[in-house]
């Protein structure tokens, strides 16, 4: 059977719902401004006075309003997500870093988006280039990679921010550091007061290996002492293999600093395959101070170079690039930002054996 409509009546549609969801010209009509108007204040556009921004934003609240964000980045020149690109996922390095930069970017209506050089190289995909292509508003490079070039490439298309890392360096990328020579110097000092004499030092890639390399070579030289410094790389393999060769060695340290804690690790467990103790036989230091470090069955010695803060200051970096980008202001200088590092002590250092 057939209804009949009763004259007179509203039609039923989207608009008669008592649950429809509120419109751009639902808040343009409440806010008595113009739809291309409201669409100004989504965008975040400066060309719009406080007091209508304010009308817009209370017509919103008061309907309840929520922009449809896939549509929003469909017809707008920003999508409000960043590129993070990492090296690799597994160096836990990364948690508290990304905790810093994704609470900063999330605090500014903006979101991350992650890929891994690592696991993409792997399987025939270029991370930066597959960033790109999803038309994000900025790129945060996160550690050493080996994507330079692309990197490079893509600083002329977005604004581009290094964090943990100087690689590569280029005018105009804003960077996030902490002091590795004076983490490194700190670290080489406190087993030296310990009594070591023999200490070696795996180093990693790219210009924050160089410098934690100078800072270890500066502590030893004011010592009065030999460096010894060998490729440990940034992984737990490379770092056992190092590690396995020196402690195998006639005269073999009785203390390494490694690259890092991932690094450290390697060598924790090349000393145990030797059957050395640590810290008896051996003291070992690591770098970052990640959870592993603070894990008590390892309790390694660990450099903290303070991964939550330059999460923060990376986070605030791009978007002070996005924001000066979006009004068409004059580029300004690279700014590099340094932040201070802290030895903290556990139970993988000791004196020296005998």
């Amino acid at each position: 059977m057939t209804e009949t409509p009763v004259p007179g009546a509203p039609a039923a549609g989207p608009a008669n719902l008592p649950n429809a969801r509120p419109t751009i010209r639902d808040v343009a009509s409440r806010a008595g401004v113009s739809k291309s108007l409201v669409s100004l204040v989504l965008q975040g556009s400066p060309n719009v006075s406080e007091s209508r921004r304010q009308a817009v934003m209370d017509a919103m609240a008061e309907l309840g309003y929520r922009p449809n964000r896939l549509a929003q980045s469909l017809s707008s020149p920003r999508t409000g997500t960043i590129g993070v690109l990492l090296n690799d996922l597994r160096n836990p390095w990364y948690v508290e870093l990304l905790e810093g930069l994704t609470a900063t970017l999330h605090a500014a209506g903006f979101s991350p988006m992650l890929a891994d050089s690592y696991t993409d190289h792997r399987v025939g995909r270029r991370s930066v280039e597959t960033l790109l292509e999803q038309r994000i508003d900025g790129l945060v490079v996160v550690g050493t990679t080996t994507e330079s070039v692309a990197i490079e490439a893509a600083a002329s298309a977005v604004p581009v921010v290094l964090a943990g890392t100087l690689d590569p360096d280029l005018p105009g990328v804003d960077v996030v550091v902490n002091d590795d020579e004076s983490g490194a110097v700190q670290a080489t000092e406190h087993l030296l007061a310990l009594g070591h004499r023999r200490i070696a030092h795996l180093q990693g890639p790219g210009k924050i290996g160089e410098l934690r390399r100078t800072g270890y070579e500066r502590a030893m030289a004011a010592a009065g002492l030999e460096p010894r410094v060998v490729s440990g790389g940034m992984s737990e393999e490379s770092g056992y293999a190092a590690a396995r060769r020196i402690l195998s060695a006639a005269d073999r340290p009785t203390a390494i600093l490694a690259f890092n804690d991932i690094a450290c690790i390697g060598a924790l467990s090349a000393a145990d395959d030797l059957g050395l103790d640590v810290p008896a036989d051996l003291s070992l230091v690591g770098y970052d101070n990640t959870y592993l470090a603070r894990i008590r069955h390892l309790s390694l010695t660990s450099v903290d170079n303070g991964n939550m803060a330059v999460g923060v200051e990376a986070g605030k970096l791009i978007l002070e690039r996005i924001r000066a980008r979006q009004q068409s202001q004059r580029s300004r200088p690279r700014r590099v930002h340094s932040v201070a590092t802290q030895l903290v002590v556990r139970g993988s250092t000791g004196h020296p054996p005998g």
